[in-house]
C-alpha cells in the first residue's frame, strides 16, 4: 500500500465556489496510485468542500443564493460576530456542508461523475487563502 500527501494553497476573491478538481488531479497523478482513494481536507472553519456541478456556472450561483436565505448574516441571534457579520454564518455553512471529501480512484484518475467537480465553497466576504491537504492511498 501506497501513500503520497500534499499540501496546496487556494486564494478567494470572497464568498463563491472555486473549483480545485484539476490540483486534486495532477496530486492524484503525480503519486502513480493506480486504484485506491484520495481524500480531500480543507483545514478551515468558514469555508468548506462541495462536490458541484461543474459545466454549468448558474447551479453554484444558486446554491450559494440559498445558502445566503438559509444562514442570513443579520440574524440577531448571533453571538459569536467578533470578526463581523459573516463570520457566525461562515462557521454555520460550514458545518452544513463538509470539510473533506474521499473520491474512489480507479485506473489512475478520479472517479468522478460526468458534471461533477470539486469546490472550496468560500462562506467569508473577504479574501482568503486556504489551505488543502491531500492524502492519496492505494496501489
Amino acid at each position: 500500500m501506497k501513500v503520497c500527501t500534499e499540501e496546496f494553497s487556494v486564494r478567494t476573491r470572497g464568498k463563491g465556489t472555486y473549483e480545485i478538481s484539476d490540483e486534486i488531479r495532477a496530486i492524484v497523478r503525480k503519486s502513480g496510485i493506480t486504484n485506491g482513494q484520495v481524500t480531500v481536507f480543507l483545514q478551515h472553519t468558514s469555508a468548506s468542500l462541495i462536490l458541484m456541478e461543474n459545466a454549468d456556472p448558474s447551479a453554484r450561483r444558486d446554491l450559494e443564493r440559498w445558502f445566503d436565505r438559509l444562514v442570513p448574516e443579520d440574524d440577531t441571534d448571533f453571538i459569536h460576530t467578533h470578526e463581523g457579520p459573516d463570520d457566525m454564518p461562515s462557521h454555520i455553512r460550514m458545518a452544513l456542508t463538509r470539510s473533506s471529501e474521499v473520491i474512489p480512484v480507479i485506473g489512475g484518475r478520479m472517479a468522478l461523475g460526468t458534471w461533477q467537480g470539486i469546490f472550496t465553497f468560500e462562506h467569508r466576504r473577504d479574501p482568503h487563502h486556504r489551505r488543502i491537504a491531500v492524502s492519496v492511498i492505494g496501489e
